[in-house]
């Protein structure tokens, strides 16, 4: 469940010249960005349609990574979280979500946040409701919206489902961004990611709803009125992920999560727009497809 994007989904500086609109993509490394790309591209779609637990134990390994650097973006302005009580409820989460559905979900989280509350009474009382708040929201925004995905895997068109999540959120990103490069000029929210356009947004609209019809027809044999609502849902779901995690690293005083993937940035700098749109996309294949 990794994004397939290469470089930074965010959008040139709306009020920048030409020379410095490819100033910040001068930043990274064009060649590494693209070959992580294509190669995560290929092992997600390779597992997802072959041998679906591989899948599922993919969606693991990342989340644990996920969990990872965000632990440590936290660690950076003193932030400590309950990592451990957090791992273990990643892991059991998803698996119990893959093998067993929404129960083991709902009440994995559950007894995450309790033993977030109870493990962290081992340490000092100062900074005890900052750490488990944290550690709670950590818990719900990387292993509980993940597990929706999981949720689809389980449908017997589930390679498809999550297929529609992934094209969706990389049509609005890819949209979103080269719209911006060509005509963005207008902030959507300046002081949390200035670099994102109205125009942009209208971009990532169209290409997000083009993909929508597309699967909806083609893969599901819906009617491409559900194929727009697929579309919408899932462009403003990415959308207020991306713009979300650029509010966390912002608080945060980071650029990037961390720099695991060459030319990418982190594993979260991937997830932001797919993690928030993964529960919305569930809820529009099971009630309105």
């Amino acid at each position: 469940m990794t994004g397939t994007s290469s470089g930074s989904d965010e959008e040139p500086e709306p009020t920048s010249t030409p020379s410095e609109r490819q100033a910040p993509r001068a930043g990274r490394d064009l060649r590494a960005a693209t070959a992580v790309g294509v190669g995560l591209g290929a092992l997600v779609i390779s597992t997802l349609f072959l041998y679906p637990p591989a899948f599922a134990g993919l969606v693991v390994v990342v989340m644990i990574l996920a969990v990872w650097e965000l632990s440590q973006a936290f660690l950076s302005r003193g932030v400590a979280i309950p990592l451990v009580p957090i791992l273990i409820g990643t892991a059991l989460m998803l698996i119990g979500t893959f093998v067993a559905g929404t129960s083991p979900l709902v009440v994995g989280l559950g007894l995450t946040v309790v033993a977030i509350c109870v493990w962290r009474l081992g340490d000092p009382a100062t900074g005890y409701v900052r750490d488990v708040s944290a550690g709670v929201f950590t818990a719900v925004y990387v292993p509980f919206l993940a597990g929706f995905a999981m949720l689809m895997m389980r449908a017997d068109d589930g390679h498809w489902q999550v297929m529609a999540l992934l094209l969706v959120v990389v049509a609005s990103d890819t949209g979103g961004y080269f719209t911006g490069i060509l005509i963005g000029k207008h902030p959507m929210a300046r002081t949390v990611s200035p670099k994102k356009t109205w125009e942009g947004f209208s971009g990532s609209l169209l290409l997000g709803t083009g993909a929508g019809i597309a699967v909806a027809v083609l893969a599901f044999d819906a009617p491409w009125w559900a194929g727009v609502v697929l579309g919408i849902v899932g462009v403003v779901g990415a959308t207020v992920g991306d713009l979300g995690e650029s509010m966390i690293k912002r608080d945060l005083g980071v650029k990037d999560m961390s720099s695991l993937l060459p030319g990418h940035g982190g594993v979260m700098d991937r997830l932001d727009s797919l993690l928030p749109t993964a529960p919305l996309v569930w809820l529009v294949l099971t009630y309105v497809f």
